[in-house]
This record gives C-alpha cells, structure tokens and sequence, in this order.
C-alpha cells in the first residue's frame, strides 16, 4: 500500500502543474480560509509583496509624472500647427490619468500602498519632466519619453513573468498603449 501511494505521490509531483491543480484543492480551499483576510496576492505568489508593490509604484510615478508633463505641453503648445497636437497632448494625458488610477487600485488591492508623494513621484518616475520651447521639441521629447516608457513597461513585464499574471497583463496593456503613442510622436515628427 505504501509503495501505491509513493508511486502516485511520485506521478503527481512529475505532472505538470496545469493537469494536476483539481488534485490539490483540498489545500487550496483550506489556504483561502485560513487566509480569508489577507490581500488579492495569494500564497502562490512566487513575488515578495513588498518587492512587486514597489515595482508597480515605479509604473505608478512614471504615469503621474506624464500626465503632468503632457499637461503642461498641452497648454503652452503654439504655432500654426499646434492646436491637433495640443488635443493630442490632453488626450494622452487623461489616459495616463486612468492607468495611474488603475495602478493605484491594483496597488491596493495587492495590500501595499500607492506612493503619490510629488516629491517621491519624481524621484522614482523613470520619465522626466521635461518642457520645451517649441512644438518640434515638445514632440521630440514626448517620444523620447515614450520609448522610455516601452523599454520600462517591457523590464517590469519580464519581471513579473508568469509569476504575477495580472500584473504582467495590466503592464501588457499599459505598453501596447506607449508603443501607439510612439508611433504617433514619430509620424508627427516626419509630417512636421
């Protein structure tokens, strides 16, 4: 009987985890009402919380830290062509408002805190804020500060792996949207 049970222990620790997670429920339901009040992040949560809250607070001030530069250069952009560009620019802006938002909430719910001190935002923001004294520069420094964005979306993807899915999917979709913004930043700068 012992020798059965090794063995089928012994297969059950071979088979890959996606064809074997109906055989652990029992444990699972037991970790979740043990665990009843703690936050989304579960046990099987292969990232330290305090680790991938600070990661998410980086995605969270590089945002805040756009949405207010693409403020201010909606405001003071001008010229003759300034008036698509400058609706371009608040547009952008309130996007990255809505994903900061997002952030925040996911921040919270992984049971950390989201870090919106200006002074901390700028610090840790991996934009800068930047103004300029002409639209061409405005545009030139949007795109530099989006291809930023990508290459950073893309790091904290990779680390999140598939250890933190829905962190991973909410840094997806937050980085398809860069890489449109910069593809929109570098036609406007062959156009202009």
């Amino acid at each position: 009987m012992t020798q059965a049970r090794n063995t089928k222990e012994k297969k059950q620790k071979s088979e890959p985890a996606a064809s074997r997670f109906l055989l652990d429920v029992g444990p699972l339901r037991e970790r979740a009402r043990q665990e009843i009040m703690e936050c989304a992040a579960t046990a099987n949560y292969d990232i330290e919380p305090a680790k991938g809250g600070r990661v998410l607070n980086i995605a969270l001030s590089t945002e805040c830290v756009c949405v207010l530069r693409y403020r201010q250069h909606h405001f003071v952009a001008k010229g003759i062509h300034a008036e698509p560009v400058a609706q371009a620019f608040l547009a952008h802006s309130s996007e990255k408002l809505s994903r900061a938002d997002t952030l925040a909430k996911r921040i919270v719910q992984l049971g950390r805190t989201p870090e919106l001190n200006p002074s901390v935002l700028a610090a840790q923001s991996h934009a800068e804020y930047v103004t300029c004294d002409s639209l061409k520069t405005t545009i030139k420094e949007n795109l530099i500060a989006e291809r930023i964005a990508v290459e950073s979306d893309r790091e904290m993807i990779a680390f999140f792996g598939d250890r933190a899915p829905t962190r991973r999917n909410l840094l997806e979709g937050i980085l398809v949207v860069e890489e449109e913004h910069a593809d929109e930043f570098a036609g406007l700068l062959e156009t202009g």
